[in-house]
């Protein structure tokens, strides 16, 4: 990746990299930035494959700081700007990181006293980061990156204890830029970034955009009419979009009125992509539409052409090329074709592991018959006669909420602190806003209001993360083993709204 954005720096210097707002830079400006971020974090110490956490929204100077770690063979965490202080410093502890580069916003919600020691916070804006830079012309030193070597650790959502590190490798990484050229990415492609640079939903548009030098257009939040203007402005190509923001953009007044015929191909993926949307895109806003279904710590994707199947909505499409993706039952046996299992998969993008945490990557993982290596999604589907994979369930019972993953346990903890709360469940619900939305079943221990306790939940997790609901209820519906039957609480939420 740092070579590519070196090549092209070389090769077309004054064609553009990055826009943001009224801001240019060219491959050479970016590339010389990388250099600088190199050299400084070589001068300071930092080793390849050590790690720096970063948190920020959208910017050029973010990704300057990102791919010129990547120059120096240090890998990055990316962090959540939703979370809170405590998240925070739990993933950045987490990785070792003793570098936190992070945006205004979010150093004034940290206190600097409470930093633990040997941990340098450097702010993320020109001001602040020039002193820091290498002087331009100093260059750093050439590292020989491997394979395995760490390219990023993405946090999964958490609210309790320290949440899961998802290690991508370069080479991980590297089977997304292969890809990229079938996709139309290229010199004359313009991808609009709409979605922040945390996630890994847009790390795999926005690295093989840069990498085949392609240009960039940064949001640093989305809004609907906003990204219209720059859409018709830019002349973007690509976008990768989560399902609400795809319902925002229909729904808006100017939709049928702004010149989107550039923006050929559209992506979509971290979220349910209900086949009613995706009829109504393909009827409203012609031009290819790619559906991917995936997991953060990779192993198998399939990708949906919805605009060559349109009698497929329903399903999340076929494997991917190089990716071999087979169902299991309960006792981890391969299961024939037709039957509904839970999902697994192999091919070259797969996580190297979670963090130190060998436990937690041993439970994420199947082995068939040969030995071969596969990722466990957690959800059930079942192939059809022309191999389209359909979801039937989510057994992690995880909630995407605007494209963000929620997960049940972590809020369910936090219920459980509070005093008067006896039981209690959570599930995603349906939201016209986010698509999804944690709501929470509670059996009380004490006299409290609904309320009070959603706020005591809400004051302690991050922003995505928020209760939108909370219900009082005399017991939890349970299985014959005391399982707790959520499809029955989704099921009774449908029934009273």
């Amino acid at each position: 990746m740092p070579a590519l954005i070196g090549r092209h720096a070389r090769s077309k210097p004054g064609a553009l990299a990055v826009i943001e707002g009224a801001r240019r830079v060219d491959f050479r400006a970016l590339d010389t930035l990388m250099d600088r971020v190199a050299a400084a974090l070589q001068r300071d110490g930092i080793a390849p494959r050590e790690a720096i956490a970063l948190c920020g929204a959208a910017s050029t100077e973010y990704l300057g700081v990102f791919l010129g770690a990547l120059r120096a063979g240090v890998s990055v965490a990316p962090l959540a700007p939703g979370s809170t202080p405590a998240q925070l410093m739990a993933m950045v502890a987490d990785v070792g990181a003793r570098l936190f580069v992070v945006d205004a916003d979010v150093e004034s919600q940290l206190d600097p006293a409470a930093l633990p020691a040997g941990l340098r916070l450097l702010r993320l804006d020109v001001a602040r980061l020039n002193p820091w830079l290498a002087p331009e012309g100093v260059w750093p030193e050439p590292v020989a990156i491997e394979p395995d070597w760490p390219f990023n650790v993405i946090y999964s959502s958490g609210t309790t204890g320290t949440p899961k590190g998802i290690v991508q490798s370069h080479g991980m990484r590297w089977g997304h830029v292969r890809r990229a050229a079938s996709l139309g990415y290229g010199p004359a492609s313009v991808t609009l970034v709409s979605t922040p640079l945390y996630s890994n939903t847009t790390l795999v548009s926005v690295l093989p955009a840069l990498a085949t030098g392609g240009a960039v257009v940064l949001m640093a939040k989305f809004e609907a009419g906003r990204f219209l203007d720059l859409a018709e402005q830019h002349r973007a190509t690509h976008a990768m979009l989560v399902p609400v923001q795809y319902q925002r953009l229909l729904a808006h007044p100017a939709f049928d009125h702004t010149d989107l015929s550039a923006l050929s191909t559209r992506f979509c993926t971290s979220a349910p992509f209900q086949a009613t949307l995706k009829a109504e895109v393909l009827r409203r806003w012609p031009g290819r539409l790619i559906e991917y279904y995936g997991m953060t710590e990779g192993g198998g994707t399939c990708i949906l052409l919805a605009h060559e199947h349109p009698d497929k909505l329903h399903t999340v499409g076929q494997p991917a090329e190089g990716h071999d993706i087979r169902l299991i039952d309960e006792q981890g046996r391969e299961l024939a074709a037709g039957e509904a299992g839970e999902i697994v998969g192999r091919s070259e993008t797969m996580m190297s592991g979670y963090h130190g945490q060998p436990a937690k990557t041993a439970e994420a993982e199947w082995f068939d018959a040969q030995g071969h290596r596969y990722i466990r999604t957690g959800d059930v589907g079942r192939f059809d006669a022309d191999g389209f994979l359909t979801l039937l369930d989510r057994r992690k019972d995880l909630i995407i909420s605007g494209g963000f993953n929620v997960y049940p346990s972590d809020l369910e903890a936090v219920l459980r602190e509070h005093p008067a709360v006896a039981e209690a469940a959570v599930v995603g619900v349906p939201s016209p806003e986010w698509g999804e939305t944690p709501a929470a079943f509670v059996v009380l221990r004490a006299d409290a209001q609904a309320e009070d306790i959603r706020s005591f939940v809400n004051e302690r997790v991050g922003k995505t993360q928020r209760l939108s609901a909370l219900r009082l209820v005399a017991e939890l519906p349970r299985s014959a083993i005391g399982k707790v039957l959520k499809r029955e609480l989704r099921d009774t939420w449908a029934a009273s709204s």
